[in-house]
């Protein structure tokens, strides 16, 4: 199964995996799956260290080095994503995790959250 994996979901498993749900990590370790994670992620990553976010404290450029030469998928944000969002329910007002819904379910692959809003979209997403 592909997964895409949510930003937090992506800084904890990459730096602090005793953060992970005992699901979550069973997702990720879990061979047969295949892992994503987004580009918005990365320019989430970005914007909220460069606002010096304490929970944002990582090397954009070393965390896509590690997610890539870890087997994960990167998924670039296309004008159909963009788009999609504008038919998502007004659950959540973080336009980076909008977005990552509207590449879930444009791409048809597996959003994995914690964010119990997130979890809250249509579509093909799992709260962990």
């Amino acid at each position: 199964m592909k997964l895409l994996l949510d930003t937090h979901l992506l800084l904890w498993a990459a730096s602090a995996p005793d953060r992970l749900s005992p699901t979550a990590l069973a997702l990720i370790q879990d061979p047969d799956n295949s892992l994503m994670f987004s580009a918005a992620s990365l320019w989430e990553i970005t914007i909220k260290q460069g606002l010096g976010r304490s929970d944002f404290q990582v090397d954009p450029r070393l965390l896509r080095r590690g997610l890539i030469d870890n087997g994960y998928v990167e998924l670039s944000i296309s004008s159909d994503h963009a788009l999609a969002v504008a038919s998502l329910p007004p659950l959540h007002k973080d336009p980076f995790d909008r977005l990552l819904a509207a590449q879930s379910q444009i791409e048809g692959v597996l959003l994995v959250t914690a964010d119990p809003i997130l979890g809250q979209y249509p579509g093909p997403v799992r709260l962990v």
